[in-house]
């Protein structure tokens, strides 16, 4: 399987421009046939949460059709960063377009204290299994937490990927956890962040 573990900078809440910049990175990497390409924690707004609530979509979003139309033809899953509008509140979420099939959400289940007023958390864990491989997925503070990996290792999953939006000083400290989780159980963690 190939992975394609994107880092990039997004324009201040500038959907379009972003969705733009997210397909032309896309059409860049299809020349190396990836089964999956995942995108930093609020790739398509940047990491605003002031702006979420403004800005937060649906899963069904026409903006978003033309990732669809990618994973369609070729054979690709692509994740990328938005916050979604729930009956809850608004989720840092990300949305999952595999080919030929309906969309998903992957929302942040666990928030850092300074989101709070901001989002609300999900209950929900979506995994992706690609060529019998199966994933999980991370968004930023909860891919620290141990009992958020746990559970991804309860249900056998053999990849984990991080998808976050962190400072120097974050980094840090994801240098520290994921590479020490990532060998104490034999699974590889992959992390996308945000650059700039």
């Amino acid at each position: 399987m190939r992975i394609g573990i994107v880092q990039t900078s997004a324009k201040k809440g500038a959907i379009s421009l972003n969705i733009k910049n997210h397909l032309n990175l896309i059409k860049s990497a299809l020349p190396s046939k990836p089964d999956l390409i995942v995108f930093p924690e609020l790739s398509i707004i940047g990491y605003e949460p002031e702006l979420a609530k403004k800005l937060a979509c649906t899963i069904d979003d026409e903006r978003f059709n033309s990732f669809q139309a990618i994973a369609n033809t070729n054979k690709l899953t692509i994740g990328i960063g938005m916050p979604t509008q729930s009956k809850e509140g608004i989720k840092i979420s990300m949305l999952l377009f595999p080919p030929h099939k309906a969309r998903l959400i992957y929302s942040k289940q666990l928030l850092h204290d300074d989101e709070l007023p901001y989002f609300v958390s999900s209950n929900n864990q979506v995994f992706l299994t690609i060529k019998e491989k199966k994933i999980a997925f991370g968004i930023c503070y909860e891919a620290l937490q141990w009992e958020h990996f746990i559970k991804a290792v309860e249900n056998k999953v053999i990849i984990y990927i991080a998808s976050v939006a962190k400072p120097e000083r974050g980094n840090k400290k994801a240098y520290v956890h994921l590479p020490s989780i990532a060998k104490e159980f034999k699974i590889p963690i992959l992390m996308s962040n945000c650059v700039g």
